[in-house]
């Protein structure tokens, strides 16, 4: 039987196991390792995104509009929806390989409504370009 998320450990084996596809993934990867230069630093923050997500806490400090904005810049706006569902599959394999629960059908619903509205302003976005 699988376990609820419940705390930061295990939103952090979440975003750890996840990232560890993305990471590794054909199509996305390269966005992501081409990006982020102290992984783990990157893995504190996004737990922290999450933890305050889903339970709830204040622990994090971020832009992700901007920061998604730049990465589409940074690789002459090759992000396409098509990218965020790779995104979003990874995500929901892993949430479901690992845990059970009400919250996990909550992230996977917050995730889902995210990559629509970060993908939505990359593309405002490029109008500005």
């Amino acid at each position: 039987m699988k376990k609820q998320i419940e705390n930061r450990d295990d939103l952090k084996l979440l975003v750890r196991t996840f990232y560890d596809k993305i990471r590794a993934d054909q199509e996305i990867g390269f966005f992501f390792n081409e990006t982020i230069t102290d992984w783990e630093e990157h893995l504190e923050k996004l737990t922290d995104f999450w933890e305050a997500n889903i339970l709830g806490t204040k622990n994090y400090n971020g832009n992700p509009i901007t920061v998604h904005n730049a990465v589409d810049k940074k690789f002459n706006h090759q992000i396409t929806s098509n990218l965020f569902g790779v995104w979003l599959n990874l995500w929901f394999a892993t949430l479901d390989e690992l845990f059970e629960g009400e919250n996990v059908e909550i992230l996977k619903r917050r995730a889902q409504k995210m990559s629509t509205f970060l993908f939505m302003n990359i593309f405002k976005s490029r109008e500005h370009a």
